[in-house]
């Protein structure tokens, strides 16, 4: 009798208690490997989902047009139709914020999945082969970080010309020497253990073998060291968009705005206040994400 009556009572949950029950198996999932165990790290985690979200269908929610310039210039925090106001050419605030997040986030992740593809394949490569392979990889590689990052990408992106698609290549060039001396140093630590050296005695092609031995071993310090590379590409985007060699206008810009902002520091602060903090926030919780996934996936690495 008990059990069927408990049987019934199973049936009859439905709605927000099933979504809560379903979030919470996934939290504690999450736990349960590591992950967003600190409160900052899971402050972190929500800003980036939430970010990522505005970029995405944000620009499908706001109704006003972000470079649509009208005579209502400056209004202030509230005004009608203007939840964050205007700038100095009457164009909706809210709607360049949200728009703008687009732009920055698709030059980060763009920027830094090239660095990770160019940089992981590099550190592979000479991490495995060794020897002269190995040598001619790496003094190519101490020769880009002989560079200052930002000088190196300030060159690739003036030589091409300002752009999103100069912007995502300098970065990615830029991002991936660092990306590729970690993934050699993992590489070469894995390629003398038992399972690399057997599947080399038996024949295993080298392809094969970096890809199906090597880097699944590997993933877990890169992917964390590449979640904290995408928070240098978002300054460099940002940055350069604020020096005129990133997005150019009219698209908004997150960097962009706190530069066309700057002229009215003192009289709208909210101009350059609002980019300027959400890009700082993006920073600062890809380095905290970073970090949760390295103590996650990489214990050993991290103690």
């Amino acid at each position: 009798m008990s059990d069927h009556t408990g049987t019934g009572l199973d049936a009859g949950r439905t709605g927000p208690g099933l979504g809560r029950a379903s979030s919470g198996r996934w939290a504690a999932r999450l736990r349960q490997r590591g992950i967003g165990t600190s409160w900052p790290a899971m402050v972190s985690w929500v800003f980036l989902v939430a970010i990522v979200l505005i970029a995405l269908v944000g620009p499908l929610l706001i109704s006003a047009d972000p470079v649509r310039q009208t005579n209502a210039a400056l209004l202030p925090f509230g005004s009608p139709g203007h939840p964050l106001g205007t700038d100095d050419l009457g164009r909706d605030e809210l709607a360049r914020l949200v728009h703008g997040a687009r732009p920055l986030l698709f030059v980060a992740f763009a920027s830094t999945a090239l660095a990770a593809v160019v940089g992981t394949g590099v550190g592979l490569l000479a991490g495995y082969a060794g020897g002269a392979v190995e040598q001619v990889l790496m003094r190519a590689v101490d020769l880009a970080l002989a560079f200052p990052s930002i000088l190196l990408v300030i060159l690739l992106v003036a030589a091409a010309g300002p752009g999103t698609t100069s912007l995502v290549i300098g970065v990615g060039v830029s991002l991936a020497p660092g990306l590729a001396r970690l993934a050699r140093a993992l590489a070469a630590r894995e390629t003398a253990r038992d399972y690399v050296v057997a599947a080399r005695l038996g024949g295993t092609r080298t392809p094969r073998v970096l890809v199906q031995e090597i880097l699944p071993n590997i993933a877990g310090p890169m992917v964390a060291q590449i979640v904290m590379t995408l928070s240098v590409a978002a300054g460099f985007a940002a940055g350069l968009s604020y020096l005129g060699l990133g997005i150019q206008p009219p698209t908004p810009d997150w960097g962009y705005m706190v530069q066309a902002g700057q002229e009215f520091l003192y009289s709208a602060p909210r101009l350059v206040v609002l980019p300027a903090a959400l890009t700082l926030l993006f920073v600062v919780a890809c380095n905290f994400v970073g970090d949760d996934l390295r103590d996650a996936l990489d214990p050993k690495g991290s103690a």
